[in-house]
């Protein structure tokens, strides 16, 4: 991915919201939204594929785990022999391993320049990680950005995309506004002006080309591919979260859309024990509960986000989806 902007526990209603464009050379092959099985093993991912090298920029998993991944724009700095970094979201994916123990062997991969978000919803953690910093961050609730910098760097698309964000989360009727706004503002092309632009290394018109959310380099060789949304919604409850793509061709701005609904994800991390036993002792007897299920819906390539009502039941998880960091945590 090239933009980013995500909220976490900023509503009770959306307790997670994620807006992305990823830009790339449109000759390099990829795949579109979909469940499919990394070639190294591990469970399987929902996301995009690159089919050039494998991997992926974005991706989550049913056990509650989220990816992706955005590189950092040095030309000076890049070596071309370094390991594709579309490796480092299915890394994670994987679950093996905690961010304390994965960072060190994503620190010294070789990889360029890059920084991953990774959550894992059944823990409550999410980590900004940069392998130019000497350790990841813990994020707790707020509104975040990023690019190809570090996280919330002042660039003006992604200052943009986190004000749409910030006042779309709390101002949409339902998700299909929500998502509405979102990709709206993923569509923006306009241009941000010379005094504004970054000094990364390229180009003045690269620089120029690059400043906006939706990028078109006027030739048909590179730009946003595709432009992702994903929504968690609270029902009765419940969680419902929807996953939204929408993929671009060189010759046109018209867009394919795929989507899909999962039911009860994320998984949500549990209260502390004494929080669990006082709550245990008012619920129901166990024979009486009913489990909750994750749920993945069909991939479809029309709008249709209709989610049917779901009974409600008292559940032993807790309402944010993040931990409190305990004040070493980044919020925004």
């Amino acid at each position: 991915m090239c933009l980013v902007a995500f909220a976490l526990d900023q509503s009770s209603r959306f307790p997670f919201v994620m807006a992305a464009n990823r830009d790339e050379f449109f000759d390099r092959p990829a795949a579109r939204l979909g469940w499919w099985e990394p070639d190294e093993g591990g469970p399987a991912i929902l996301g995009g594929r690159d089919l050039h090298a494998g991997g992926t920029w974005l991706g989550l998993t049913a056990s509650g785990r989220l990816g992706m991944v955005t590189n950092i724009r040095n030309p000076e700095a890049m070596d071309p022999q370094a390991p594709s970094r579309g490796s480092i979201v299915p890394q994670w994916l994987k679950g093996e391993l905690g961010m304390p123990m994965l960072w060190p062997r994503l620190a010294m991969s070789g990889y360029n320049g890059f920084n991953l978000i990774a959550l894992d919803f059944a823990q409550g953690e999410c980590f900004w990680v940069n392998n130019r910093k000497l350790y990841p961050e813990r994020l707790t609730k707020g509104v975040f950005g990023l690019s190809n910098a570090q996280l919330n760097t002042p660039w003006p698309k992604v200052q943009n995309l986190k004000a749409t964000l910030r006042g779309a989360v709390t101002q949409a009727k339902d998700s299909e506004d929500l998502a509405t706004a979102l990709f709206d503002a993923l569509a923006d092309d306009t241009r941000a002006a010379d005094g504004q632009l970054p000094r990364t290394g390229v180009s003045q018109e690269w620089e120029q080309m690059l400043s906006s959310a939706f990028i078109r380099d006027g030739q048909g060789l590179y730009g946003t591919r595709c432009s992702t949304v994903i929504i968690t919604e609270r029902h009765n409850k419940r969680l419902v979260t929807h996953v939204m793509e929408r993929t671009f061709s060189p010759q046109s701005n018209l867009a394919l859309m795929r989507r899909v609904s999962l039911r009860n994800w994320p998984p949500r991390h549990t209260m502390s024990s004494a929080d669990v036993a006082k709550l245990e002792a008012s619920l129901p007897p166990p024979s009486l509960r009913h489990d909750e299920v994750f749920e993945s819906g069909a991939i479809t390539e029309h709008d249709e986000t209709e989610v049917n009502a779901m009974a409600e039941t008292r559940r032993q998880r807790a309402r944010s989806l993040i931990k409190p960091a305990s004040g070493l945590g980044i919020k925004a």
